[in-house]
């Protein structure tokens, strides 16, 4: 029996007011008992929510009739446990962070290819394949043959296409991310920076795993999800080999815990180059405050420790692509 049901959702649209409409969707989000987060601004929502089957449909029943829209575009997931801690509904000034205030999906975006069609149009070698999401999430899984911009954030995206994609105005572009919201804002940038034909993943990530039978796929490894679950895999279950460090974030696959830099809870081969004593210290006794809370069974809700850098959300999940 499903235990708890998860929506990442988003939809690009005009909003007037969205600090009115945050005010909103905090207490009605958490009169049904879910968590997650969303993020409003006046381009539109974002984010990733979860709770009881039940509460879940009243909850996002309620963001439709506050927010007045009623086709935005939700992948549903479960999960055996609530893989949020807190909800939070958040004012933004985009909710998904490019950086370039004139670039807008609304006036103008990319091809939309569904999730059955995917394979045939990436198998086409005139086809330049680029993976959106940043460095990390490329290194747990993508489609093979998909080019890593090796960006840390969304908000380098911008740089690495006119740094290195300037001679290619004239290819075929094929884009994906999580769970589409990224690839939308991507490619509204791109056909602003005159690029011709540029297609996009409708739906994300998520959406191919979920109607993509795996032995048809050509989608290799995990994909990052911005929650406690860390990744899935084909029909959106979670995959257990991947971890996350509490460091810096950073997801860690089994041989990265193996590495000598791993140590639980404090450092990853990621982190621990930049990581001082003092940070390692506050890292190891936040671990400590963790473990006592799971061994009397409660969630640890309290401050992390200071971080060299910091995994931010640019996905469909723990927030959402941002």
């Amino acid at each position: 029996m499903e235990t708890i049901r998860i929506a990442a959702l988003y939809r690009f649209a005009r909003l007037a007011e969205p600090a009115r409409l945050v005010a909103a969707l905090q207490p009605a989000c958490e009169q049904e008992g879910i968590k997650g987060s969303l993020l409003v601004a006046h381009e539109g929502i974002n984010g990733t929510i979860a709770g009881t089957p039940d509460g879940l449909q009243r909850a996002l029943e309620a963001i439709r009739t506050i927010t007045g829209l009623e086709d935005m575009e939700i992948k549903f997931s479960s999960a055996a446990t609530m893989p949020f801690l807190r909800m939070k509904v958040k004012l933004k000034r985009e909710i998904v962070t490019i950086g370039d205030g004139d670039v807008d999906p609304l006036r103008a975006a990319g091809t939309y290819v569904e999730a059955k069609d995917w394979n045939a149009l990436i198998s086409d070698p005139d086809v330049m394949l680029i993976d959106v999401r940043n460095d990390y999430e490329h290194r747990l899984g993508t489609f093979q043959g998909a080019i890593d911009p090796e960006t840390a954030t969304f908000r380098a995206f911008p740089a690495y296409v006119r740094e290195k994609l300037a001679a290619d105005k004239n290819r075929k572009i094929a884009m994906f991310c999580t769970g589409g919201i990224r690839c939308e804002k991507a490619s509204a940038f791109m056909l602003q920076e005159g690029f011709g034909e540029v297609y996009h993943l409708q739906g994300g990530i998520l959406r191919y795993l979920e109607d993509v039978p795996a032995e048809e796929s050509l989608w290799q490894g995990g994909c990052f999800v911005f929650d406690e679950r860390i990744a899935v895999g084909h029909a959106l279950v979670p995959d257990p080999t991947v971890a996350l460090c509490h460091g810096c974030r950073q997801p860690l696959t089994a041989d990265d815990c193996t590495h000598p830099d791993h140590e639980h809870g404090v450092t990853c081969r990621y982190c621990a180059p930049m990581m001082s004593g003092a940070q390692r210290a506050s890292a190891r006794e936040r671990q400590r405050q963790v473990d006592l809370a799971r061994q009397r069974g409660k969630a640890h809700l309290g401050p992390e420790a200071r971080r060299p850098a910091m995994r931010v959300s640019d996905g469909n999940g723990a927030g959402g692509e941002d």
